[in-house]
């Protein structure tokens, strides 16, 4: 807890992910609360476990979001000294989110910000987590305060920018390739189901307007040097958003243009923040596997994790929210 005066002085920014199990043992209950409470089969719950286990057993999504309080409270104190407090509450994993937003009241608190370690809107993420999050602090009459989006924060689309330049040199160069005719960008987020469309929600687009800067900032051509993809979609009947990244591969690996085929491909996963199963299993092992069979070369850009130039800003974002 940040030095200052007391807690109904002070504003609370609840910071909030996805979670993870941080030990083998927590994966079937981890597993369980993502299936709202169905407990996963013997089959899912290896596989998952599989998973893990090619990360080493666990992900390093706990000890990453912890580092991005960290640093997020580190910028607010900069800002502000004693003003604020930052505390997590995560979706899937303890401490849950309304269990953070009631030892905040508890503690006398009186306003809360809420900030989602997700750049782009959905109803069906993002909004839940707020959702959730304020059900508690109405019920305890706590103010709040979300952020909703922060889809093309200038200081995240220069990070991500800056770690696509020097990827696509990379695979570029060891294809001995053209960065800008041979080395095709695909920036991607998590799919969800493509009943949101007929909802008019906002996460396509907020996707797309994230590529679109990164892209004008890298100097990439449109279309022609980039496209948009789907990745870890939900295992369910229903559809959801595609196409996923590893057709995309696919289709890259077959397509021909003027010069030939692509040499390689960079991915931008621009819609994870952190470094976690999705990126660290689904990209840098399957999509690149996926790539090296046919040949392709490969690479991810960076996540943000806890980088302190983002992080500021995402610290200015709540104070302007606290207004």
């Amino acid at each position: 807890m940040s030095a200052g005066g007391s807690p109904s002085e002070r504003t609370t920014v609840l910071l909030m992910a996805y979670g993870t199990p941080r030990s083998r043992d927590e994966i079937e209950a981890y597993y369980t609360d993502i299936r709202r409470g169905r407990a996963p089969t013997a089959e899912q719950l290896a596989d998952l476990t599989a998973r893990y286990d090619a990360l080493g057993g666990t992900s390093p999504l706990a000890a990453r979001t912890e580092a991005q309080r960290v640093a997020l409270q580190a910028a607010l104190d900069a800002i502000a000294p004693g003003r604020y407090e930052v505390v997590l509450g995560l979706k899937h994993a303890d401490p849950k989110i309304e269990a953070a937003v009631a030892e905040v009241a508890a503690s006398g608190a009186k306003r809360i910000v809420g900030l989602v370690l997700a750049p782009h809107y959905s109803a069906f993420s993002v909004g839940q987590y707020h959702q959730r999050a304020r059900a508690v602090a109405d019920a305890r009459g706590m103010r709040y305060a979300a952020i909703d989006s922060w889809a093309t924060e200038p200081a995240f689309i220069e990070f991500t920018a800056r770690s696509l330049r020097e990827r696509v040199a990379a695979v570029a160069g060891a294809a001995g390739a053209s960065a800008t005719t041979d080395v095709k960008v695909v920036f991607t987020a998590h799919s969800l189901p493509t009943r949101i469309i007929s909802a008019g929600d906002p996460y396509p687009d907020q996707l797309r307007a994230t590529a679109m800067a990164v892209a004008a900032n890298a100097g990439l051509d449109p279309w022609t040097g980039w496209t948009i993809a789907w990745q870890s979609a939900g295992r369910t009947p229903e559809p959801w958003l595609g196409p996923d990244i590893l057709t995309v591969i696919d289709d890259l690996a077959a397509a021909e243009n003027d010069a030939g085929r692509p040499r390689g491909i960079v991915v931008s996963a621009v819609g994870f923040v952190a470094d976690h199963l999705e990126v660290l299993y689904d990209l840098d092992i399957e999509a690149a596997r996926r790539a090296g069979s046919h040949g392709l070369g490969f690479a991810r850009t960076a996540c943000v994790n806890d980088d302190p130039a983002v992080m500021a800003a995402l610290a200015a974002r709540v104070v302007e929210a606290d207004r």
